[in-house]
């Protein structure tokens, strides 16, 4: 069975599909999802080999019958930070019941991670990457920053990548409570020692651009200097306020710029441009009660857009890829099929990866069953754990 994939080991076909997402207009119905109706895919070891209509699947090996169910690309989640211990309930608690709250915020968690175990750290992680799996998430991107040390920041990444491939070094997070009369020396430690430690770890670099945290030269400075250790960009950009961070992750090639809520025409266009995705979060902004990016702006004007959960203990602590899908059709303007592709094929893009995102031969067979007929119901019924079935590379987990 297709020798030329590389693939070996028994073959399986899931039939009965109602609807299925390939995310590659060729080989369905033209739209950018490639929508087959009464469909089948063809597993053979840890790829998809075969995507069509039931009526024409090859023989197998072995035979799933998702009983007109939905099937669509696994979740590609190209946002979190998943490495940290303690929670933010009080300070969420009082963010929601109008109440002041003067605790640190990110340095609350700073200080947790610093004094929690590996083994406590670990077991976080692997709770949080199970909790997403079995909603439907199968690529992960994580990122260091509740360290700020170079051996914390080390640790976090050493973790992160026992667990998952996609690993980013945020050591520019914030400037460290030890350098808070010395950002300048934070930064230079930042693009020094701790990357030095922290590069073998990572594939990505990142940085939160923004006041109170890296303006454009010093993010510029951390970014560069990753380039140069082999670790490729990418930036929290433009969250909180206007700021140079969308124009700088265009001109240094980030393969994504996260947050992205408020953009001016010139960033926008800018994005539109070049090939760094903008990466929307709405899980931050339900969570703060912030102003909602404007996805429907940066769609018109051809920016490929991905969206993500980002995962993390003070601003969006949801796991749940459907839940932002949800949020992004109701509150951001997206249209369902815009908001499936984007939680897809986007988060592949925002990773540069074309092995995932897409259920197409010789991508990795990463799938989500759905107890409903059409992936529009992801929007349509939020809150119900439609996720009946999940295969990754090959195997089913959930």
């Amino acid at each position: 069975m297709n020798s030329s994939t590389g693939t070996t080991g028994t073959s399986t076909v899931i039939t009965g599909i109602a609807t299925l997402v390939t995310n590659d207009p060729s080989l369905g119905d033209g739209s950018p999802l490639g929508l087959v109706r009464d469909a089948a895919v063809v597993i053979e070891g840890d790829r998809v080999v075969w995507t069509g209509e039931s009526s024409k699947a090859p023989a197998t090996d072995n035979r799933v019958d998702a009983g007109g169910r939905a099937v669509l690309p696994g979740f590609v989640d190209s946002h979190s930070h998943l490495v940290f211990a303690g929670d933010r309930t009080e300070e969420f608690n009082a963010r929601m019941s109008g109440r002041g709250y003067t605790a640190g915020g990110i340095r609350t968690t700073v200080a947790a991670t610093r004094a929690a175990g590996d083994a406590e750290l670990e077991a976080n992680l692997t709770r949080f990457l199970s909790e997403a799996l079995r909603q439907g998430t199968t690529t992960f991107e994580t990122k260091s920053g509740y360290g700020l040390t170079v051996a914390d920041e080390a640790r976090a990444l050493r973790l992160a990548a026992a667990h998952t491939d996609e690993v980013t070094y945020l050591g520019a997070h914030i400037v460290s409570p030890d350098h808070a009369d010395d950002p300048a020396g934070y930064v230079a430690l930042v693009t020094g020692e701790m990357l030095d430690a922290c590069a073998p770890y990572a594939r990505w670099i990142d940085v939160f651009c923004e006041k109170g945290a890296f303006d454009g030269d010093q993010a510029r400075a951390i970014l560069t200097a990753g380039k140069a250790k082999g670790l490729h960009p990418r930036i929290h950009a433009n969250q909180l306020s206007y700021g140079p961070g969308v124009q700088l992750a265009v001109e240094l090639d980030a393969a994504s710029a996260d947050h992205c809520t408020h953009l001016t025409d010139a960033d926008v266009d800018a994005l539109a441009s070049g090939d760094t995705v903008a990466t929307l979060l709405p899980g931050a902004e339900f969570s703060t009660r912030a102003e909602w990016p404007d996805a429907r702006r940066l769609l018109d004007a051809g920016v490929t857009v991905a969206l993500s959960t980002d995962c993390n203990p003070g601003s969006s602590f949801t796991s749940s890829v459907p839940f932002c899908i949800a949020l992004a059709v109701r509150d951001m303007r997206m249209t369902p099929d815009e908001a499936v592709w984007s939680a897809t094929a986007g988060g592949a893009a925002a990773l540069r990866r074309t092995d995932v995102g897409r259920v197409a031969p010789g991508a990795y067979a990463d799938l989500t069953l759905l107890d409903a007929p059409s992936h529009v119901h992801l929007a349509y019924r939020p809150g119900v754990p439609l996720v009946s079935g999940v295969w990754r590379r090959g195997v089913r987990i959930v």
